[in-house]
């Protein structure tokens, strides 16, 4: 007994000293943390204490907290890397506590994937979100069925964070939610729809509430999404559902060389050349008259269903990364924008090669989160002849729905946006491998079942690719 608690004690303070090696390099590499044009914009709010809503105001009024510890982005990158790097340890932690060498191995691997290091050190609401919701589940690893309350009411806190930060955030949150209460809150239907439903509108309220709370000032980000998606309708059905717009006689010719299925930027100010059919003169006619742009939107898609759906699918396939051909986009970035405080990415060796490695890893299944949707949805096929169902159900739901809301919602295809549907699918996957491993059976029926999306989903991507 005492050799193995040596050798357990052994692994996990290898482990240990290994994740935090990766994210020393990480924190060097990327010192002071990867700004973006965003993360620019909400630093700038941080300092002004002005917010608006087109970023997650909360987001803005943490930095603003943490600017008597240091200016710039430093802090931010501190809070991002604790939060993830916690999380982490928490799970390898419990992992070799129940004498799970292997599986602690496999979560500290899975965790230090390349293009996760570099995105985790990219000062951006993604990374903050994940790392809120690595931590939550680390400290779900650890509860027992009941007690532990004031570990819930961390863990819950946690998510309601979280949920302040995406507006698409409830499907990532609400499965770790509910996983979180007692499990005799959740036994029989009227408990476990209550389990559900409440936690589901304190989730959906967290955004607007902290926004009300923090007296943020509308913008109509809410217009990007109605503007793409007639962009799309009408490039599809050939038909014009935008608002009449001055100056343009021809909407559906302008929009046809407006209109790409990767982002909405062509239609925002900010771009080299604007869509005459843009953000301002398209939300100045709904103000003009009256009417609410959602209701637009609506009728548009009810008028051109098929439309809508084939503008949808189509950015959702370059979103998800698919059936495509060339990179999307970058998968993640190396230089800080220009900004008017001077801060900047010192080039080095380190930071030369971890881009080399994310960029690389992004063009293996590692970076394609369709395939990490389907391992999701494999883990949640599987879950019921595994022992460890009380948390591989909970993240394979959690990775999955919150990949697949980006079909509905979403107006660009930055892989930024499926970090946690990575790292939800990856924790699970790694739970059901070792429980396989460690004896567990799930019937030749049910693993064919399961791994059918796997492998089909993974040689359309490679066939498409090198097509």
């Amino acid at each position: 007994m005492m050799a193995t608690d040596t050798t357990r004690a052994r692994l996990l303070i290898a482990l240990l000293a290994a994740l935090a090696l990766v994210c020393a390099l990480e924190g060097v590499a990327y010192w002071p943390g990867q700004m973006t044009w965003d993360s620019i914009r909400q630093y700038g709010q941080a300092l002004s204490g002005d917010f608006d809503d087109w970023h997650p105001p909360a987001m803005e009024w943490l930095w603003r907290c943490l600017l008597p510890v240091a200016q710039g982005p430093a802090t931010m990158l501190a809070v991002q890397l604790l939060l993830y790097w916690g999380g982490v340890l928490l799970l390898v932690g419990r992992a070799a506590r129940i004498a799970r060498g292997r599986l602690a191995v496999m979560i500290a691997l899975g965790a230090a994937m390349p293009v996760v290091v570099v995105l985790m050190a990219t000062i951006i609401k993604d990374s903050l979100m994940a790392g809120l919701l690595m931590l939550a589940a680390g400290i779900l690893a650890w509860l027992p069925r009941e007690g532990k309350w004031w570990a819930r009411g961390i863990a819950l806190a946690l998510l309601v964070a979280a949920a302040t930060l995406r507006f698409n955030a409830l499907p990532a949150c609400l499965p770790l939610a509910v996983a979180l209460l007692p499990a005799s809150w959740r036994t029989g239907g009227w408990r476990f729809a209550a389990a559900a439903i409440v936690p589901a509108i304190v989730l959906a309220l967290a955004m607007p509430v902290a926004n009300r709370a923090l007296d943020a000032r509308p913008s109509g980000v809410g217009l990007s999404l109605v503007i793409f998606d007639l962009g799309g309708i009408t490039y599809h059905s050939g038909h014009d559902v935008f608002p009449p717009i001055a100056g343009v006689a021809d909407p559906v010719a302008v929009n046809r060389h407006c209109y790409s299925p990767a982002r909405w930027d062509p239609y925002s100010w900010w771009v080299a050349e604007p869509c005459p059919i843009g953000f301002d003169s398209v939300g100045r006619r709904f103000i003009a008259t009256g009417e609410s742009p959602y209701r637009h939107w609506l009728a548009a898609v009810v008028a051109h269903p098929l439309a809508y759906a084939g503008h949808r699918l189509a950015h959702f396939n370059l979103n998800s990364r698919f059936l495509v051909h060339d990179e999307v986009e970058r998968p993640v970035q190396m230089r800080i924008p220009p900004n008017d405080w001077g801060y900047h990415l010192t080039p080095s060796a380190l930071l030369t090669w971890l881009d080399r490695l994310a960029r690389w890893s992004a063009h293996t299944p590692l970076g394609w989160p369709i395939w990490w949707m389907a391992v999701a949805g494999a883990a949640l096929a599987l879950s019921p002849a595994m022992p460890s169902r009380r948390l591989i159900v909970p993240l394979a739901l959690s990775g999955l729905l919150y990949g697949l809301g980006y079909l509905p919602a979403s107006v660009a295809a930055e892989l930024r946006y499926h970090l946690w549907t990575v790292l939800a699918a990856m924790l699970a996957a790694v739970l059901t491998v070792n429980d396989l491993l460690t004896g567990a059976r799930a019937g030749r029926g049910r693993t064919l079942v399961a791994m059918a999306p796997v492998v089909v989903v993974t040689l359309l991507c490679v066939v498409w690719r090198l097509t």
